[in-house]
């Protein structure tokens, strides 16, 4: 194993074990390498990798921000990661679309219940610009918005960076669907509308079932609409 790996797992495993939280400083360069057994070189690589995987920070100098700590705010990292994954893994679409439904109902119902006014009007924002008829590419980035949008207004970190993560992987993949539609398009688009703005008052009326069963409906009618 190369060493600096023989450090990120010494890192990961200290986290898993509670032993290292958010907020905690990792030991100096040099004392982290002696106590693994490692160069620096070795351990200034580890804290790269785990700094573009959102796990730690880095500060130089001598000040309250300088040294490691271990992040506080992995959420965008794990997005990021997630949802490169998915791009490359070339997962089935049925399996993709499985994925969404169950994440997606469950962020619909939430929203249902525990969206704020600010969040309501997340939501609908993309929803009035769906109105205007917009091209392919501009509706393709406001259907993108506006499922992040229903996500974020659950309330529940985790199932939203999921549920944005594959969202986002699908996007380039929507987008060719879309234009590969012809004629159709125009019809597509109000039918997409139309369960958008259905998903939205269901969630504006507080009916958790109706927001997350109406949710479930469009993705698999989103399917059905854009296959091939």
């Amino acid at each position: 194993m190369r060493a600096y790996k023989h450090v990120v797992e010494r890192v990961e495993e200290q986290i898993l074990a509670g032993t290292l939280k958010v907020g905690d400083r990792l030991p100096p360069e040099r004392d982290l390498a002696a106590q693994l057994q490692v160069s620096r070189a070795a351990v200034r690589e580890a804290m790269r990798t785990l700094e573009a995987q959102g796990v730690v920070r880095s500060g130089v100098g001598s000040g309250p921000d300088a040294g490691t700590v271990v992040s506080a705010l992995p959420s965008e990292a794990l997005t990021r990661l997630l949802r490169l994954h998915v791009a490359l893994a070339n997962f089935a679409m049925d399996d993709v679309v499985a994925a969404r439904v169950m994440l997606e109902r469950s962020s619909a119902a939430l929203a249902a219940a525990h969206a704020s006014p600010a969040a309501l009007a997340a939501v609908a924002e993309p929803l009035q610009a769906m109105a205007a008829e917009p091209d392919r590419h501009e509706f393709n980035d406001l259907d993108t918005a506006f499922h992040i949008a229903v996500a974020e207004a659950g309330g529940n970190r985790l199932v939203a960076d999921m549920t944005i993560a594959i969202r986002e992987a699908m996007r380039l993949p929507i987008l060719r669907e879309l234009e590969q539609l012809g004629d159709r398009w125009p019809a597509v688009r109000s039918r997409l509308y139309a369960e958008h703005r259905a998903i939205h008052d269901a969630i504006a009326a507080g009916d958790e079932t109706r927001a997350g069963d109406l949710m479930a409906e469009h993705i698999h009618s989103s399917r059905r609409l854009l296959a091939p």
